[in-house]
């Protein structure tokens, strides 16, 4: 299928998918400037739940605008500048998700020993740099794409790189099978002119095309050697032999179902945000600390004095009293009976703490994570892995579900790479077999050194596991080989490693010296007893 032709509206979503992860990407982003300018100008698709019944609301005081508006879409008064607190929730949010799943990046295992190392070189050059960042924007967006690209001028094989949920048009088959994608990089834009760069990846084809347009048209093809980023780009790219039904891209999904897209066809695939349904909760945290805040700014110390008291610094220098930081003048007769009035407001901080709190446990609780994952316990006393994993069980659920529905693109991927790198395109490309490798995600939380030592110790007293089960307990980070090879050094210390079943008894002193006459009657005479 070609790409798209001219004068096609663009992005070619479902508006309410894309108010959706607009409104998403922007809580993502920790920026109040874009939380505001997000919800100042928001809307969704009116054909889906009508149009809005009294939009004039939003401008009006009193109940009724403030009903009607998010916190972060209310208008700044004339004169006056911005308060509004942020608190980066959703960010840290996003963040945890990537830490649970990539922190200890997943092992891809394959059977072929220089495969093997290929691939650990590809995590260490980039893949896992590339799985963190899907992670974080997977968690926030409701998904990202990993996808292979490759240029000879940076590096002499292909890479896997990372594409944002949100800079994507996917084709999914039977509901949850990725098909087609069309990327989009716009690479100018100046006021109502936009160029973009469409990538579009097929099964065993690439095709590349720019177009200039506006906002929300993508506009007439234009030459692609007019821009650097495009320049050294073929219009179509077919892939190698054997990769006829491959896909170079790959789409992990944040979850399995999308509850309120259920109703747009081609979304079931896409998964949702960590951030959908608790948007509300977010605005309400950022508004407890902005009246937090406001009650501290409110609570200052002020000393009212009649004006009278005032000292005058002469003309057009005003009049002071004491310190100008906690006075205010007031217009009040020196003989009154309280001339000087002492002002300090009450901080409601245990009011606001609690608000607070009660917010930020139900976002997350609805992002599927224990309150514990996001505290701080670095002060308390020391706990063991099993203990973690107790207190963070609905943390430790919400990963293991990631890591299932993340590791099939990941294998996927992985196994493309490999192709790709085995069909000779690339000069000096290491001899590989292509396998699909198996993906198994690390432990997040690991005992310490100390409490596996004791462990392994208690089980040599009940002697109920080998070395290798101890090895194996120690190190969990390393390959079997490794493995291996430590238990072998560990036998050969400590005297119990028999190399050879024939060298039984070398380690006698008399172990291969030759029999002396003396030796030789000795044993003559044994056998004749022997024989009486």
């Amino acid at each position: 299928m070609p790409l798209p032709s001219k004068g096609v509206r663009w992005p070619p979503i479902h508006p309410a998918i894309q108010a959706d992860m607009a409104d998403w990407s922007a809580w993502l982003s920790a920026n109040p400037d874009r939380l505001a300018y997000r919800y100042r100008n928001r809307h969704r698709d009116t054909a889906r739940f009508g149009p809005a019944e009294n939009r004039p609301s939003q401008y009006r005081g009193g109940m009724v605008g403030r009903v009607a508006r998010w916190f972060w879409g209310e208008p700044t008064p004339l004169g006056e500048k911005r308060a509004n607190l942020h608190m980066p929730l959703a960010r840290d949010i996003a963040r945890t998700s990537a830490d649970l799943l990539y922190s200890e990046p997943p092992a891809l295992k394959v059977t072929h020993t220089a495969t093997q190392e290929v691939l650990e070189t590809l995590l260490d050059t980039g893949l896992k740099r590339s799985l963190i960042a899907a992670g974080e924007s997977g968690a926030g967006l409701g998904g990202s794409y990993l996808r292979i690209v490759w240029d000879t001028d940076i590096s002499p094989l292909p890479w896997i790189g990372r594409v944002r949920g949100d800079g994507a048009a996917p084709e999914f088959a039977h509901g949850d099978r990725l098909r087609a994608v069309t990327f989009w990089t716009v690479l100018e834009a100046d006021g109502q002119r936009v160029v973009r760069h469409l990538e579009r990846h097929e099964p065993g084809y690439v095709l590349h095309g720019v177009y200039e347009g506006t906002e929300d048209n993508l506009g007439k093809p234009v030459d692609m050697s007019a821009f650097v980023a495009t320049r050294d780009l073929l219009p179509v790219r077919q892939l190698p032999p054997g990769m006829e039904k491959k896909l170079l891209v790959s789409y992990l999904p944040n979850t399995m179902d999308a509850p309120d897209w259920e109703d747009i066809p081609g979304a079931a695939g896409l998964g949702t945000s960590d951030f959908q349904g608790a948007e509300t909760f977010l605005s309400g945290i950022d508004e407890t600390y902005t009246s937090w805040l406001r009650d501290i700014r409110l609570a200052k110390a002020r000393i009212i004095v009649p004006s009278g008291y005032l000292l005058n610094s002469g003309p057009g220098m005003g009049a002071v009293w004491e310190d100008r930081e906690v006075y205010a003048p007031m217009n009040v007769p020196p003989t009154a009976d309280q001339a000087i009035t002492l002002n300090q407001f009450v901080i409601r901080h245990e009011e606001h703490r609690a608000t607070a709190a009660e917010l930020t446990d139900k976002a997350v609780r609805n992002a599927g994570y224990s309150s514990g994952t996001f505290g701080d316990d670095s002060a308390g006393a020391a706990v063991t892995a099993t203990e973690i994993k107790a207190r963070n069980a609905r943390s430790m659920s919400t990963r293991a579900r990631k890591a299932e529905l993340a590791a099939p693109g990941i294998a996927d991927i992985t196994e493309a790479w490999l192709m790709l790198v085995a069909s000779g395109m690339f000069a000096g490309a290491p001899a590989i077999e292509i396998e699909r490798p198996d993906v198994e995600f690390q432990d997040s939380v690991q005992d310490d050194v100390k409490t596996l030592a004791e462990t392994a110790a208690l089980w040599s007293q009940a002697e109920a596991a080998s070395t290798e089960v101890k090895v194996a307990l120690l190190h969990p980070d390393w390959d079997e080989q490794d493995q291996r090879a430590e238990v072998d050094r560990i036998l050969k210390e400590s005297g119990r490693l028999v190399e050879d079943p024939t060298t039984l008894g070398a380690d006698r002193p008399d172990f291969g010296q030759q029999p002396t006459a003396d030796d030789e009657q000795g044993d003559t005479e044994d056998e004749a007893a022997v024989e009486e």
